[in-house]
C-alpha cells in the first residue's frame, strides 16, 4: 500500500509544476532560502505532500549543495553544526512516516500551520540569540525539532532558520550554513520517503524536470536581489506564505 503513495506526475499539471519551481527558485536566488517552503506550499494545492516532497528532491538537493560549497570554511561549519545536522537527519528519517501515512487533510493542515508560523515570525521580525555556552545543547534540540517538522510537512525552515540566524554568523556564512542544513535535510527526507515506500526510483527521475526551472529561477532571483531591497522582498514573501498557510489550514479543517 505504501508504494501506491509514490509520485506520478499528471500531464495536466506539468505547466503548474514548472511555474512553481521557477517561482520557488526565484525566491531562493533572492534570499538564499525558500525553495522547499514555496514549492511545498504551492504544490500542495494540487498534489499530496509526499508527492510534492518527492518532486522537490533533486532541485532542492542540487541548489543547496551548490549554496553550501560556495565560500570558504565548509569544514568548520560541518564541525560546528554537526550535532544539529545529525539530530535533524535521524529525526527526519524517523518522522517521514508522518508525511507518508497521514491523511492528506492532516498533512495539509500541518503544512499550513508550519508556513503560517514561519510567516508570522518573519513579519514580526523575531530574532533568536544563541549563546556559545548553550549552542551544543540548543543545536541538538533544534535538529530534533526540525526533523519532526520536516518529516511531517516536507518544509525544512523551522526551527532551523531562526536558530542559524541566532548564531550571529556573517551574512555569507549564514547563507552557506542554510544551504548545508537544507542539503542534509533533503537527503534525510528522501531517505525517509524511500524507506517508507513513497519515493521509488521514478520519483527521482521525474524530479529532473524541476531542475531547469528551479535553476533559472535562482539565476533570476540573484538578479532581482540587486534591484529590490531584501527587507521589501522578505516582507512580500512572508505575506505570500501567510496566505498559503491560512489556505492550507482552511482546507485541513473544512
Amino acid at each position: 500500500m505504501a508504494h501506491d503513495r509514490g509520485m506520478s506526475i499528471l500531464p495536466e499539471h506539468l505547466f503548474e509544476i514548472l511555474a512553481v519551481f521557477l517561482a520557488a527558485g526565484l525566491v531562493k536566488g533572492a534570499l538564499g532560502l525558500g525553495l522547499p517552503t514555496v514549492s511545498m506550499g504551492l504544490l500542495g494545492l494540487f498534489m499530496m505532500p509526499a508527492q510534492a516532497a518527492g518532486l522537490l528532491f533533486l532541485p532542492s538537493l542540487l541548489t543547496n549543495v551548490v549554496q553550501a560549497v560556495e565560500g570558504p570554511g565548509l569544514r568548520q561549519l560541518l564541525r560546528r553544526l554537526g550535532p544539529m545536522l545529525l539530530a535533524c537527519s535521524i529525526s527526519t528519517v524517523a518522522c517521514s512516516a508522518i508525511l507518508v501515512f497521514a491523511e492528506p487533510r492532516n498533512s495539509g493542515l500541518w503544512l499550513g500551520t508550519a508556513l503560517l508560523a514561519y510567516a508570522v515570525t518573519g513579519i514580526m521580525g523575531f530574532e533568536l540569540r544563541v549563546s556559545p555556552r548553550s549552542e551544543p545543547f540548543a543545536g541538538i534540540v533544534t535538529g530534533l525539532l526540525t526533523g519532526v517538522v520536516t518529516g511531517a510537512t516536507g518544509v525544512f525552515v523551522l526551527p532551523a532558520v531562526p536558530y542559524l540566524t541566532g548564531l550571529g554568523l556573517e551574512r555569507d556564512r549564514l547563507v552557506q550554513a542554510m544551504g548545508l542544513t537544507f542539503a542534509v535535510s533533503t537527503l534525510a527526507l528522501g531517505l525517509g520517503l524511500w524507506a517508507y515506500g513513497a519515493f521509488p526510483l521514478q520519483s527521482g527521475l521525474q524530479s529532473l524536470i524541476a531542475i531547469i526551472p528551479a535553476a533559472l529561477g535562482v539565476r533570476l532571483g540573484g538578479a532581482l536581489r540587486q534591484r529590490i531591497s531584501p527587507a521589501s522582498f522578505r516582507k512580500l514573501l512572508f505575506l505570500f506564505l501567510a496566505v498559503l498557510g491560512v489556505q492550507g489550514i482552511w482546507q485541513g479543517v473544512a
